[in-house]
């Protein structure tokens, strides 16, 4: 962190600390509307033009950096990076940096190197503030006075598009560039190779070029015509410029995304929308660059990509279109699975059971790791899931005393009433924060989605058993806020701002809220994000809010399309050559990384992206021999780990994740990996592992094939094609729920069914 961005954050943080902390109620829980004496408050986002500042602000996404520091990183929109700097607005394509490491792998960057410079010319740009966003597009004002250079930047395009109040425009190259083409200097079309990398810049016609030196152009422009598109070619073919020059005057002024669940079809389509603004010429469309989560597997869109480019997510391709359309289907979960009775294991689980009954207060109680809120979700997530097993293996007294020991936990932190463990509505941000902090979750805004996802989980397990406890009027309306927190799908709002944790162009979600750093944004535990999303899902399936469920799903379903596409490259076309793990455990906006934050012990590094396991994370199954492949890297990383004199403590760390992960793949492999007696996850227990293994050896692996008319359900399939059919009806009246491959299951309202 850099000593300014420090010392504003800290000035921030100091007089909002000053304000009086009052109480609001939400049903009957309270929100504090400040810290109490000793906590500081989330900072504050100056960097917003007086519009902006009239929203909540939006932390946790890619160009965050902008909004809160004075002197702001690069932002990666890709395939481009842009950068704020007193000159102007740095424009760079980012290309591949290996960064060996001491673990003996590589780190892969796209750093934002050797930029074109593009300035104003009759004034000094002042500094960069948000002046729009749309859901993956913005503009940036560097205004100074009454003179104002703004530039919009989206993610997917190749083209920055710059309109500037007065004079000239002037481009500073990073070395000397050889014009192509033979264009003439009259020409508002300016084409260059600098080095390995091509750039075009479209001026206005009327507009002249003007080589001041090897390395600096400036556009004369005429009156009234003060704009420039700038662009970064993927290749110097004079197809490729004359496609940029027919699009190039179609400046993108806003972007949407919509989304819609078909239950018929159990699928997910979302909708990508670009309005523009022509600045001349006839052509309305843009370019949008789509990213290989978006084209991979769709043939038709795929068909309609012209060229491309490498980037730190795979190839980006373009398309000519204002808008263009996906569809990820949705293979469901259920919020639990049913007892498994008369196996050979049946006194094991009936052992493990009473341990964890008699150690459930203290897994609710904060972990010894930490007392802030995202241990005390994961302790309630592991209660409420081991709440399930124990009413499905039919011992109601246990599921009684668990249910009673999540309510309490819940109840103590909601009401306020704890002098350490509380939250806060603070309307100067936008947000709800809670105490006390970790991981920077207030200071800057991080993991919001981690944390408050296992809280949504676990209140929407609670709701399927005491849905009184969960009304509007008791404890639900406080579980509303934390959805609304990390996932308001209204556009503008102050209190909280729009998918604040989630990219919906990258199609995966954010933890840092302020995005510090030299290589962007970054995430590290894609499935708590997963875990968030399920939440959603659940929380308003059993609500009746069929729009919450459809953004749950949303989430849910591109979130997993993400996740199989960065970060276990399942179709081996992301990760580069030279990076020989399997997976990634750190994304950012320019690099990506085998590690973790806090160490470089790999069974944490594999683990940190299957936790917390649950019935919505079958999708981990979805490639078998890839979860064998995941699991041998993981062998021969701990051996190399070990080489170096170190070790895992424990040194069988996370094993019950590891075992439900390959059951996911072969379910007697991990039965059979499994130790009673090992070590376990802190969101998981003893009991939640052994059912599942216990169920997956029953019921088979996830089937991928077969879909169902209804929102929670599965399908398993076992080795020899026996397949079981799950499906929940969180409704008031009795349902049929049709399988795609011709089953159909009767489920009474409030009830799982099951059917072979």
């Amino acid at each position: 962190m850099k000593s300014s961005f420090a010392a504003l954050l800290a000035l921030g943080l100091a007089v909002a600390a000053g304000a009086a902390a009052q109480s609001a109620n939400v049903g009957a829980a309270t929100c504090l509307s400040a810290p109490r004496a000793g906590d500081q408050p989330p900072p504050r986002a100056p960097y917003r033009s007086p519009e902006m500042a009239r929203r909540a602000a939006p932390t946790n996404q890619w160009y965050s950096a902008l909004i809160f520091d004075p002197k702001p990183q690069a932002l990666y929109a890709q395939p481009l990076s842009v950068r704020a700097t007193p000159q102007g607005l740095e424009m760079a394509l980012p290309s591949k940096e290996v960064v060996p490491t001491e673990r003996h792998d590589v780190v892969i960057r796209y750093p934002h190197r050797d930029p074109v410079v593009i300035s104003p010319v009759a004034f000094a740009p002042g500094p960069a503030r948000l002046a729009q966003a749309g859901d993956w597009s913005i503009e940036i004002s560097m205004a100074r006075g009454a003179d104002d250079l703004r530039a919009s930047v989206a993610h997917g395009s190749p083209f920055v598009d710059f309109e500037v109040s007065r004079g000239d425009l002037r481009l500073h190259l990073p070395q000397a560039g050889v014009r192509l083409g033979g264009g003439a200097d009259d020409s508002p079309v300016l084409a260059l190779q600098a080095g390995a990398k091509a750039y075009a810049f479209f001026g206005p016609h009327g507009g002249s070029w003007q080589a001041l030196s090897p390395t600096v152009w400036q556009l004369h422009l005429p009156a009234g015509k003060g704009y420039l598109a700038a662009a970064a070619l993927p290749d110097s073919e004079p197809a490729t410029l004359a496609l940029f020059t027919a699009h190039a005057y179609a400046f993108i002024q806003d972007t949407r995304v919509a989304w819609a669940y078909d239950a018929a079809t159990s699928s997910v389509q979302t909708t990508f929308s670009a309005t523009t603004r022509t600045m001349e010429g006839p052509e309305e469309t843009p370019l949008l660059g789509l990213y290989p989560h978006q084209w991979s597997g769709n043939a038709a869109l795929a068909a309609r990509l012209g060229p491309g480019y490498d980037t730190v997510r795979g190839r980006i391709r373009l398309l000519a279109a204002s808008s263009f359309q996906t569809r990820l289907n949705y293979h469901g979960f259920v919020p639990y699975w049913p007892g498994v009775k008369g196996t050979p294991r049946d006194d094991d689980l009936r052992d493990v059971m009473k341990i964890d009954l008699r150690n459930s207060r203290r897994m609710v109680l904060e972990s010894d790791y930490g007392r802030s809120a995202y241990w005390q979700g994961k302790g309630l997530q592991r209660i409420t899931q081991l709440m399930s097993v124990a009413e499905q293996q039919g011992d109601l007294a246990m599921r009684g005393h668990l249910l009673a020991l999540a309510e309490d936990r819940i109840q103590a932190w909601f009401s306020g009433q704890d002098s350490k463990s509380y939250f806060v509505c603070d309307k100067a941000l936008g947000t709800v924060v809670s105490y006390p902090e970790e991981f920077f979750s207030v200071s800057q805004m991080n993991d919001h989605h981690f944390a408050y996802g296992y809280w949504i989980h676990a209140m929407a397990d609670i709701a399927l058993r005491d849905p009184g406890f969960a009304a509007p009027g008791k404890w639900g309306a406080m579980t509303d806020l934390l959805v609304a927190d990390i996932a308001t799908a209204e556009r503008g709002r102050s209190d909280y701002p729009f998918l604040r944790n989630f990219d919906p162009y990258e199609g995966h979600s954010w933890a840092s809220g302020v995005g510090l750093g030299d290589f962007g944004n970054n995430q590290e535990s894609s499935s708590e994000a997963v875990n968030a999303w399920a939440g959603l899902v659940l929380w308003g399936e059993e609500t009746g809010n069929r729009a919450l469920r459809d953004l749950g799903l949303y989430l849910y379903t591109t979130e997993i399309a993400s996740v199989q596409t960065y970060v276990f490259d399942l179709q081996r076309q992301v990760l580069a050559p030279e990076y020989k793990n399997v997976e990634v455990s750190q994304l950012f906006g320019a690099q990506y990384a085998h590690n973790t934050w806090w160490i470089d012990e790999p069974r944490q590094i594999h683990g940190i992206n299957l936790l917390p396991i649950t019935t919505a994370s079958t999708y981990l199954g979805r490639d078998p021999a890839y979860v064998r492949r995941n699991l041998a890297a993981l062998a021969a990383e701990t051996a190399a780990y070990e080489s170096r004199g170190r070790r895992a403590k424990p040194a069988d760390i996370w094993q019950d994740l590891f075992a439900e992960y390959l059951a996911l793949a072969d379910p007697a492999a991990g039965l059979a990996q499994w130790d009673r007696w090992g070590s376990f996850e802190l969101g998981d227990t003893r009991s939640h592992a052994l059912h599942w293994l216990l169920s997956l050896q029953r019921m088979g692996t996830p089937d991928f094939e077969v879909r169902a008319d209804t929102t929670l359900y599965s399908v398993f399939k076992t080795a020899d094609g026996h397949r079981t059919y799950l499906a929940y009806n969180a409704g008031v009246a009795p349902i049929t729920v049709h399988f795609s491959d011709g089953k159909a299951l009767d489920v009474a309202p409030h009830s799982l069914a099951q059917a072979h």
